[in-house]
């Protein structure tokens, strides 16, 4: 690239980017004449990456005429080596850590049961991060060298691997999120909700003879069908506990089997409570754990999902 020296007006506006790495001449005339200045050119940063020729502002003004110096050549050389690829970002990152798996294969490594679990950054995270529209099976492999280099051992694991692994980790991890224990009050009360689709239950399980109460209602009353009566007490019947306890209800929302089975999860909840110790009877009936289950939304223009349309002869 041909360069002149410019009028004073237009080179207030022009800014200069150094790079470390030497420009190469090949030609003997471009050495004599660059021998009074030597400046290299590049791109600084990496917002700079999308730039394809950064403003350029010289030190030295030359003596020529008219406003005009020395003419000399000069070629711009951007930072990154992945400058003229589709995603340099993601790249330039994918290459910067495997440079950081090659650098540090040799030290130990526990098994993956052991490692620190981590929740990795999404990849609608991952694109707003780097502003590159960054496919799914791209991000898998940088996913795959994050998990390599977590499974360096810990007391060993060295500063920049540290530095790397935590730009990709999620703000909040949810491994580090502690159950909240349900106290029991001073009446012997242990109070716990639960929540099913659209509905939501508070429940109160207190030792007893087996009352069972929902918005005031008896279970009969409260539920028609045999089933949902059997899933509002299956928390106590699945751990032998029916005659144990009493609970006390209150249900909104939503319908009377999605009642009755918000009332089995605060069920079970609230019997950890009392007992902790029933925890893999209660979680192998499925009581502590919320069902997530929706019925699929109607599309527009069409019938129910899984629904055969009605065929009419005319």
């Amino acid at each position: 690239m041909k360069v002149a020296w410019l009028p004073v007006s237009i080179r207030e506006g022009l800014r200069c980017a150094y790079s470390p790495r030497p420009t190469v001449f090949n030609s003997p005339m471009r050495r004599c004449v660059l021998s009074t200045s030597s400046n290299q050119f590049s791109t600084s940063t990496r917002l700079r990456a999308g730039i394809a020729a950064p403003e350029i502002q010289f030190k030295e003004e030359g003596d020529g005429r008219d406003g005009e110096g020395k003419i000399f050549y000069a070629r711009l050389l951007p930072e990154s080596p992945s400058y003229f690829t589709a995603q340099p970002a993601f790249t330039d990152d994918l290459l910067a850590l495997q440079d950081l798996v090659r650098k540090y294969s040799r030290l130990p490594v526990v098994k993956p049961s052991e490692a620190p679990r981590v929740a990795w950054r999404s990849l609608a995270e991952y694109r707003n991060m780097v502003g590159e529209s960054v496919k799914a099976s791209k991000y898998h492999k940088v996913v795959e060298v994050l998990r390599r280099l977590n499974l360096i051992h810990p007391s060993l694991i060295p500063h920049d691997v540290t530095k790397a692994l935590n730009e990709y980790k999620r703000d909040v991890n949810p491994f580090q999120n502690v159950p909240k224990i349900i106290p029991v009050d001073e009446f012997g009360r242990a109070c716990a909700i639960g929540r099913r689709k659209t509905s939501s239950a508070k429940v109160y399980v207190v030792e007893g003879n087996g009352e069972v109460l929902v918005n005031g209602k008896t279970l009969a009353e409260a539920f028609g069908r045999i089933h949902d009566r059997e899933s509002a007490i299956w928390a106590l019947k699945a751990t032998d506990r029916i005659d144990k306890y009493n609970v006390f209800a209150l249900t909104r929302g939503g319908g009377t089997t999605g009642q009755a089975e918000a009332v089995t999860l605060a069920v079970g909840k609230a019997l950890l409570a009392h007992e902790p110790a029933l925890k893999p009877a209660l979680r192998r009936a499925g009581c502590i754990t919320r069902d997530p289950r929706r019925v699929e939304r109607k599309k527009p223009g069409h019938v129910k999902a899984r629904k055969m349309p009605a065929w009419v002869k005319r």
